[in-house]
Formats: structure tokens, C-alpha cells, sequence
């Protein structure tokens, strides 16, 4: 899966992204409103993680996921 499915498909995927990163608040939910590059920065500021590792676990997380897979998805 890519990240553009997941945009396209964000309120299907919201559950399973609430699921991998239980820190994200609504609020930041609003922000990323589907967008790759703003869930890597809500990570990293949430999670401290480096960009590096944000965009690593953003990817894992697409190779991994599936609209209403949680919470298997891992």
C-alpha cells in the first residue's frame, strides 16, 4: 500500500493510525487531515523521533496496513 491509498482513504485509516500512535491527540488528527508530511511531523514532536525515523515508521506502517485492519496492524 502507498501513502497516497491511505490520503485517500484517511477516515477508513484514522482507527489504524490511532492504533500504532495512541499519543496522537484529535487535534493533531486535524492537522495531519490525511497528509504524509504532516503525520511525520506530529510524530516527531509527539514521539521526539527524527525525521529519519518518522518517515521509516510511516512506511512500515504502509507496507503493514489495510483500511480497517487494526487492531492487527502493527
Amino acid at each position: 500500500m502507498n501513502w497516497d491509498q491511505v490520503q485517500g482513504n484517511w477516515k477508513q485509516f484514522k482507527g489504524n493510525v490511532k492504533e500504532k500512535w495512541g499519543k496522537l491527540t484529535d487535534d493533531d488528527f486535524d492537522v495531519v487531515a490525511g497528509k504524509r508530511d504532516q503525520l511525520s511531523g506530529v510524530l516527531q514532536k509527539r514521539y521526539g523521533y527524527a525525521k529519519e525515523k518518522a518517515e521509516e515508521q510511516i512506511d512500515e506502517f504502509c507496507k503493514t496496513c489495510e483500511p480497517g485492519c487494526a487492531p492487527s496492524c502493527k
